[in-house]
């Protein structure tokens, strides 16, 4: 269970969220889970988005241990149609969307050399597809109901290099959410619809940890690699948690960042601006 800290405090009360990626790949807590747990302890109604049902559940049935509410959505994210299902689901269920968080993410270390086009465009199907069509099939939801808050989770290498093979596609798809958050923060705020991104560092989730193990070429040993070894490269030399990353999400969409949008926030220990 995550430390609470100022929690409980019921600033999403009334809300209804849909988080993608809401499950974890492993024991623990990825940055999906804990940013829907949270949004549970803070009066949300969470639509929680996976695919694989088991993961969703186990999220679910903690939020409602603690008294909250939550629906499970399993969708695969690389079908294009995902988007619409989602949000109909969502409406569906609670009446409305008033926060989006894009936090599912697909991530291989691999040199661009050896990057074929499915995996390019797997890659970019789950971390930038799925986005756009989840953000198009909610905004006319959001509009209608006179504002929301959409969150994209990016990621710091979309901001600096990672050394070893690299990170190229899933680099390159982390960019384009950038992008978009701040065309869209433009384009929409006039209907009260506020746009912002987070850029997680080195978390100590199950998600990074499989992404490390499974590293091209490195088995085992990935956690040895050059660019995974960023705790001693932060300013304060220590790596995150998933609840570092979802209490900045809850500030973010809820009412302390009423007056935040088109922001890219690294949430990192300070790693993108050491330079030593």
């Amino acid at each position: 269970m995550g430390e609470r800290v100022s929690e409980g405090l019921k600033r999403l009360e009334g809300k209804v969220a849909v988080v993608s990626g809401a499950g974890s790949v492993g024991e623990g807590y990825g940055t999906g889970k804990a940013t829907s747990v949270l949004f549970g302890r803070e009066g949300a109604k969470v639509v929680l988005v996976d695919n694989v049902e088991e993961r969703a559940q186990e999220v679910k049935e903690e939020i409602e241990g603690e008294g909250g509410t939550a629906t499970v959505v399993v969708e695969e994210l690389k079908d294009p149609s995902c988007g619409e299902r989602i949000i109909a689901k969502a409406v569906e269920a609670y009446g409305t969307v008033d926060i989006l968080v894009n936090n599912a993410g697909y991530a291989k270390a691999i040199n661009i050399e050896k990057t074929d086009v499915q995996l390019f465009d797997d890659i970019f199907a789950v971390n930038v597809r799925a986005p756009f069509f989840l953000i198009k099939a909610a905004l006319p939801v959001m509009v209608a109901n006179g504002g929301g808050a959409v969150m994209s989770i990016t990621s710091i290498t979309a901001l600096r290099g990672q050394g070893g093979d690299g990170f190229t596609a899933y680099a390159s798809s982390k960019a384009a959410l950038i992008g978009m958050t701040s065309d869209l923060a433009d384009a929409y705020g006039k209907y009260g619809i506020r746009f912002n991104a987070i850029a997680p560092g080195l978390i100590a989730s199950p998600h990074q940890s499989k992404a490390i193990v499974e590293s091209e070429g490195k088995g085992e040993k990935a956690s040895q690699a050059p660019g995974f070894n960023l705790a001693d490269k932060t300013m304060l030399g220590r790596t995150g948690d998933a609840w570092d990353i979802a209490r900045a999400v809850l500030f973010l969409c809820g009412p302390e960042g009423a007056y935040i949008t088109g922001h890219h926030l690294p949430v990192d220990g300070g790693a993108v601006m050491r330079t030593h």
